[in-house]
């Protein structure tokens, strides 16, 4: 069963508390998020937020990018760009009507589809 944990506080104020209760529920094997493309902000604070548990508790850290919990479809950039993944490339490309992407955790997490070069996409093309 997955757990689903909503909040509209910002992940920096909130990630810390759900992080301690989640800890108190279940023992946490290992950490796996979404490094890139999306908001740079929000990849920052989870890295950093992941990152620190993971030494602090000895955990293993995991990443892929976001185009496998959307089943990669293309994501949002600026204006009428968009992040787009064309094999292993992640580049921006414009386009006038985007398929909506739905953001989903799937039932299972293949360890093989992620990596512990967890580092955020920092290398993908300037948006502008």
């Amino acid at each position: 069963m997955i757990k689903t944990v909503l909040s509209d506080e910002k992940s920096s104020d909130i990630l810390p508390s759900i992080f301690n209760d989640l800890s108190k529920e279940y023992t946490i094997k290992g950490l796996f998020y979404a490094n890139g493309p999306g908001s740079f902000m929000a990849i920052k604070i989870a890295y950093i937020f992941l990152k620190s548990m993971s030494v602090l508790k000895n955990i293993p850290l995991f990443a892929t990018d976001a185009f496998y919990f959307n089943k990669n479809q293309p994501i949002k950039a600026i204006g009428k760009l968009y992040f787009v993944k064309i094999s292993s490339e992640i580049k921006t490309q414009k386009l006038e009507m985007a398929p909506e992407a739905d953001f989903m955790l799937p039932d299972v997490l293949e360890y093989d589809d992620f990596s512990t070069t967890v580092s955020p996409l920092y290398g993908i093309g300037a948006v502008g």
